[in-house]
């Protein structure tokens, strides 16, 4: 893959060479990302942020990592904000706001919208959600992830086993990972989920012809042992018709410390891609779980911010200028807690 101006619209796109290129600019960054060096590669470079969903972290740290490499960030934070309440279709905004920025970041409720988008655009576009379609930075950060944590434990992400729980039906976040970890050797996965739920057939049957062995069950004590990956996903009540539709599996799939200690292993390392439910009739990842040091979820949040701006670096073609700007950080700011 050709990173320089391309559109970042799907793992479909990646090949093993492409993640491993990602992933090796993404720790020349991590000094960056981490605020000890400076660079402003990305100087004068404009970013049109486009939010048509609710988002925290994936806007944010979209914004963070633009403005972590020198660049400036333009935002619209929902539709009824744009013209596109107006009735202006898709593919004008598209010419219109590419002619004012040098790379769009986009989510949209429709499936396949960030796609129309991108073919009217004058500029690379990364997709930051289509519905209940696919996030590819989301699972680039995972595998990230991933790759960090087990490999403290001597493991890769070759022979990986991971347990997907909760909502795999509209999760999209699960739909781009699944598709990235059949790039891998040896990968089993165990899918838990009410019925109702599942992980739908054109993903079961792309881990059937990538040779990844996978199991489904109900049942989550079963699903996470022997798994070195446990990755938990709240219900995606926006994409039911309703709440009360919604409402009918939440709590279904809580894991909490007593779970985790009867069942898994204890290095099993605990990933969420966030936001968690923590309301009571949800509370997927139970707040007994915080003192585990294999609760990855923070880090794995902060792994957005290094693999965003490799994306950044490298759709925009700086990642071998980066360190001609850099220079050390003049102030200080405790993160311990």
């Amino acid at each position: 893959m050709d990173f320089s101006g391309s559109h970042i619209l799907s793992i479909d796109q990646f090949e093993r060479s492409d993640i491993e290129k990602l992933f090796s600019v993404a720790e020349g960054l991590e000094s960056y990302a981490n605020k000890q060096k400076i660079t402003k590669v990305l100087d004068g470079a404009i970013l049109g942020n486009m939010f048509f969903e609710p988002s925290t972290r994936t806007r944010i740290s979209f914004g963070a990592s633009f403005n972590l490499l020198g660049g400036s960030v333009r935002e619209i934070t929902e539709a009824g904000s744009s013209s596109l309440a107006k009735g202006e279709s898709l593919a004008d905004t598209a010419q219109v706001l590419s002619g004012y920025s040098d790379i769009i970041v986009l989510r949209h409720p429709e499936e396949g919208s960030v796609q129309r988008f991108a073919e009217s655009s004058r500029v690379p576009v990364i997709n930051a959600g289509d519905g209940s379609n696919e996030h590819p930075s989301q699972a680039l950060l995972d595998l990230y992830t991933i790759r960090e944590e087990i490999k403290q434990k001597g493991k890769n992400i070759d022979g990986l086993k991971i347990a997907l729980v909760g909502d795999l039906k509209y999760g999209r976040a699960v739909h781009s990972l699944c598709k990235i970890v059949s790039l891998y050797d040896d990968v089993e996965i165990k899918l838990i989920s009410p019925p109702e739920l599942k992980l739908p057939k054109s993903y079961t049957d792309l881990l059937i012809t990538s040779n990844v062995s996978f199991s489904e069950t109900e049942n989550l004590e079963d699903g996470i042992k022997n798994v070195d990956i446990i990755y938990v996903t709240r219900v995606q009540e926006e994409r039911f018709q309703s709440n009360q539709d919604a409402k009918k599996y939440k709590g279904l799939l809580s894991l909490n410390k007593e779970i985790y200690t009867a069942n898994c292993e204890p290095n099993t390392v605990i990933m969420h891609p966030l936001p968690r439910d923590s309301r009571k009739d949800a509370n997927e990842l139970d707040s007994d779980l915080y003192g585990n040091p294999n609760l990855a979820i923070f880090r794995q949040a902060d792994n957005g911010v290094i693999i965003r701006m490799a994306l950044f670096a490298l759709v925009l073609g700086v990642e071998g200028q980066i360190e001609k700007t850099a220079r050390e950080v003049n102030w200080h700011v405790s993160r311990d807690l």
